[in-house]
């Protein structure tokens, strides 16, 4: 199944947006991908007027793990440590329709055939939504790369844009992946340890209360936001249901009420479209854009993080300064090293503020934007429902 440039405007408008601003000079978009059994394969188009570039225009393939592997190289690079590194995207999943697909598969044997056909339409029309919003998160991610006066002009984003074959990044071995779960050991270690450091600047100490009761507040809308959008969609799955139900008794009926029931079966199913529409708006508008900013929320706590482990590395510093000077023993060295840790901790930190301050601007119109559309949405649907269901008492009147 493929995502392509010929969407519909409706498709392109109700897409996820997180404000990114982007410079007529770096334009990337994702306008095509293939799903090949459980890989994706993504086609990065990118425009540019930049000198650093070889074309001004050109596409290149690229596959999950490549994206992956750019994102490692930006969070591994030291003069990055003060920066927000935008959340690598989640890994792409269609077990669930697939699954549903199976079981409906499974089950025609017991349905009627315009049953099966409506819950394959239904299901297909998820697969589809879920193969979207998947190449949406990634074309996001690099987008906020595009968008940001340092990652745009890092040297691997370059290659991961430009190079045309294929990057063939080599997956970590079992050893590296245990190297990474040691490091996430060590780092819960260390915040235990780092937490007792105390804050130096109140700027930090109110971002970090604030990241940590937001981050909580973020996750239970996002919860309670997926709970309603799987609420429109059994509403839906329901009206599906109903539809044929009454379908099927209109097909038995001999009595004047045939037609009647007819009508009724052919208004649940349109209501079945409008409200498999707002399930798929809100999914979009606002379940997505919840999870988004979880993974960005933890990506401005790994910054906070960062820092914190510079102003230890400053504290630790200044202790074995005064060590070496109470034994009169290797000053110099122990000068420098003081000297290094406080550029670092000072530059990391005035890079922080940057970006903690851009990240709140940043959520807060992304979040104003979609909410507004969101309700736009809302308000043609409902007025959608109101139509359909005028319309049809307006009909059985006239019968």
């Amino acid at each position: 199944m493929a995502s392509t440039p010929e969407e519909s405007e409706n498709d392109k408008v109700r897409s996820v947006s997180v404000d990114l601003n982007n410079d007529a000079s770096l334009m990337i978009d994702i306008p095509d991908a293939l799903c090949e059994r459980e890989k994706v394969k993504f086609t990065v188009h990118t425009k540019t007027t930049l000198g650093t570039f070889q074309k001004p225009e050109f596409s290149v393939p690229r596959q999950y793990e490549d994206f992956i592997w750019l994102h490692d190289t930006l969070v591994e690079t030291e003069d990055y440590a003060g920066l927000i590194i935008p959340p690598a995207p989640p890994k792409p999943d269609f077990e669930s329709p697939r699954d549903k697909m199976h079981k409906l598969g499974e089950g025609e044997v017991s349905m009627t055939k315009e049953e099966y056909t409506k819950m394959k339409q239904e299901l297909e029309a998820e697969y589809l939504a879920v193969f979207k919003k998947t190449v949406q998160v990634h074309e996001v991610f690099l987008q906020r790369l595009s968008s940001h006066p340092v990652l745009r002009k890092d040297r691997n984003f370059q290659i991961f844009l430009e190079y045309d074959q294929d990057l063939s990044v080599r997956r970590k071995s079992a050893k590296e992946m245990f190297g990474g779960f040691f490091k996430n050991m060590v780092k819960s270690a260390d915040e235990v340890i780092i937490s007792g450091i105390k804050e130096v600047d109140d700027f930090f100490d109110q971002e970090k209360t604030f990241l940590l009761d937001y981050s909580s507040k973020i996750k239970d809308s996002t919860a309670k936001a997926e709970k309603m959008t799987r609420s429109h969609k059994n509403v839906a799955d329901d009206f599906t249901l109903i539809s044929s139900t009454l379908s099927s008794m209109s097909a038995d009926d001999a009595t004047p009420l045939k037609l009647h029931l007819a009508k009724f079966a052919d208004l649940f199913e349109k209501l079945r479209k409008v409200e498999g529409r707002v399930a798929s708006d809100q999914e979009l508008k606002l379940t997505e854009l919840l999870r988004y900013y979880v993974r960005d929320i933890q990506a401005a706590k790994d910054l906070l993080y960062r820092r914190a482990r510079a102003l230890a590395d400053y504290e630790n510093s200044n202790k074995a300064l005064d060590k070496a000077r109470l034994k009169s023993k290797d000053v110099i060295q122990a000068e420098e090293q003081q000297q290094l840790c406080c550029q670092k901790f000072e530059k990391l930190s005035e890079s922080a503020k940057k970006e903690l301050t851009s990240f709140k601007g940043r959520r807060v119109v992304a979040f104003r934007k979609n909410l507004i559309e969101m309700a736009e949405l809302e308000i043609k649907h409902a007025k959608s429902n109101i139509s359909l269901l005028q319309n049809c008492i307006e009909t059985l009147k006239t019968n």
